[in-house]
């Protein structure tokens, strides 16, 4: 398994491709914001020949869905996202042209899903650990194979995400860090939806706000 990280859009989200030997690949999180971003995302996966099969999003916020659209109608893959977070899709248009942005309104089919659910592309398989708090749909995708948890904007390195924004619960997300997360083989490769990866280790040790589940 490899991956490839991209950063987009003014919020520096970060964007993950993942493929395998047979050449299918899951993008996590497209957040390109422009025709530059999305062509450095397209030519990569071009020029690797590969096959995006599948979309994962963490969760719904703006920022991490500015170009799904543009991969949906170019690759056609199926678009995953927990039910309690459609509703974020729907409200992207309005949250970021708070900050000045554009953000046509979204029209692609949504595959819900659910707590336990194990998704295939290519070899690999992806388990889904819902984790409410940044949002009440967001979740992680956990890829025990490859000992990588793509944690969305649930844990960051140094940090986790805010809870200020509509469906935000600061009660969920510790509970959903240090009842889903924290437990994870330590060694476990944390890819965040912002910043820097890291692992459960790290952030057990000195991530100020798991104090608790030390």
């Amino acid at each position: 398994m490899e991956i490839k990280l991209f950063y987009f859009n003014p919020l520096r989200e970060c964007c993950y491709v993942i493929w395998d030997e047979t050449s299918d690949c899951v993008i996590v999180d497209p957040g390109c914001y422009d025709d530059r971003e999305f062509s450095r995302l397209s030519d990569f996966v071009s020029e690797k020949g590969l096959r995006p099969v599948r979309i994962l999003l963490t969760h719904g916020h703006f920022d991490h869905v500015f170009g799904l659209s543009r991969c949906v109608e170019l690759w056609h893959p199926v678009v995953n996202i927990h039910g309690a977070d459609i509703c974020q899709t729907e409200m992207a248009p309005d949250m970021a042209g708070g900050l000045g942005l554009d953000f046509t309104p979204l029209s692609c089919h949504f595959t819900q899903v659910c707590d336990g659910d194990k998704l295939a592309a290519g070899n690999m398989q992806f388990e889904v650990l819902h984790t409410p708090g940044h949002s009440a749909g967001s979740v992680c995708y956990r890829c025990s194979a490859g000992g990588i948890l793509f944690s969305g904007d649930t844990l960051f390195a140094g940090g986790i995400g805010r809870t200020d924004l509509p469906g935000g619960d600061s009660s969920a997300i510790m509970r959903s860090i240090s009842t889903r997360l924290a437990v994870l083989p330590p060694e476990t490769a944390v890819l965040p939806g912002h910043g820097y990866p890291t692992t459960i280790k790290d952030e057990t040790a000195s991530n100020p706000y798991l104090k608790s589940v030390r």
